[in-house]
């Protein structure tokens, strides 16, 4: 009777052969020379070129993109969870313009207007919630700084009188820590006073109700029927006072959208939402309305308008702990040290997530 002998591994290097794995799978070859050089991802590829031959999945678009982000990942150590970042996640997240430079961005083209992934949370791995596309150039800028360094950054270069630094604009930066501010748990005093200079990209979660209270309502705009729906949404609010400092905010926010003029340009009609919390007058209305809301409150609020059909787009709420699963805030976005163990002889049970 044969023993089957058991190797170790860590986990780094099984990530690694599941990576080769899948490049096999979909009958590609990540790029030189990580396709060459020994490593636990040219032993996953070889494994899985013997495994699959010919038969192999089509590698679309999105399945490179996949491959790509997961690669990079790889190499720098950082985690990916998979039950939930997929291809068709990364298709669901895709934009046609950089939320942050506002630039048209391009594929493979090795400019700075190139499409990729970020995690908007650097602290945190490639898990769903925690990512957003932009520009290259945006990315590099951005790089690991949060809500409070592009702050620290936008004070800084607006108390020297520049109009930019770091790569990026002050309107640009303004729109990183807003961004930012999303991923990051605020106080609700906090979250009140900030304007709303970028909605939030598709699938991001947001961890402050207030902030997901206003993209609400700022999206009724996006959408036909918006006058009927805010009306309802107005209905919801309790009491007198309540309604009355809605209504001020609302009718200060909708004349500055108005002023971009009528566009059936869905980005330009974004940007037009988005420049309106630029005006004093919009920011200091909302916070007089928000102030006078708990974060729960707000929660309740776009719950209940989600469950009367007011939502222009999905809505989910979830709990806390459920929001950051698969982050690993624990290790900082990066691999978790561990070693794992396999029999070289038992069969490798495989689940594509696709």
């Amino acid at each position: 009777m044969s023993t089957a002998f058991v190797t170790t591994l860590t986990t780094h290097d099984q990530i690694g052969f599941e990576l080769g794995w899948d490049y096999a799978h979909h009958g590609i070859l990540p790029a030189t020379p990580y396709a060459e050089e020994p490593s636990p991802l040219l032993d996953g590829l070889r494994a899985g070129q013997a495994t699959f031959g010919t038969r192999t999945l089509l590698p679309t678009r999105h399945v490179r993109k996949w491959l790509q982000l997961r690669l990079h990942a790889w190499l720098r150590g950082r985690s990916v969870e998979l039950l939930q970042v997929t291809p068709n996640h990364l298709q669901q997240i895709e934009a046609s313009h950089c939320p942050i430079t506002r630039m048209a961005l391009s594929t493979a083209t090795l400019e700075a207007s190139d499409a990729s992934v970020d995690r908007v949370r650097n602290d945190a791995g490639y898990a769903a919630g925690n990512l957003a596309m932009m520009s290259t150039k945006a990315n590099h800028a951005k790089a690991a700084n949060g809500f409070r360094d592009a702050l620290r950054i936008l004070r800084d270069l607006e108390a020297a009188g520049s109009p930019a630094g770091g790569g990026l604009t002050l309107a640009q930066w303004a729109r990183v820590a807003v961004l930012c501010s999303f991923v990051e748990p605020l106080s609700h005093e906090e979250a009140c006073a900030l304007p709303l200079l970028v909605l939030p990209p598709n699938r991001l979660r947001l961890f402050n109700p207030v902030q997901a209270l206003q993209a609400f309502v700022s999206r009724q705009l996006l959408a036909p029927g918006w006058s009927q729906r805010v009306a309802r949404f107005e209905a919801l609010l309790p009491g007198k006072p309540l309604r009355r400092a809605f209504q001020m905010f609302f009718h200060a926010l909708l004349p500055r959208v108005l002023e971009a003029g009528r566009t059936d340009d869905v980005q330009r009609a974004r940007w037009a939402v988005e420049d309106a919390w630029r005006n004093p007058l919009v920011m200091k209305r909302w916070a007089a309305f928000a102030r006078l809301l708990t974060a729960a409150q707000c929660e309740q609020l776009v719950a209940r308008a989600a469950a009367k059909g007011l939502a222009t787009q999905r809505v989910e709420q979830i709990d806390t702990a459920a929001a950051i699963d698969g982050w690993n805030l624990e290790t900082r976005g990066y691999v978790p040290h561990a070693v794992v163990a396999r029999g070289a002889a038992a069969p490798r049970q495989v689940a594509l997530p696709l």
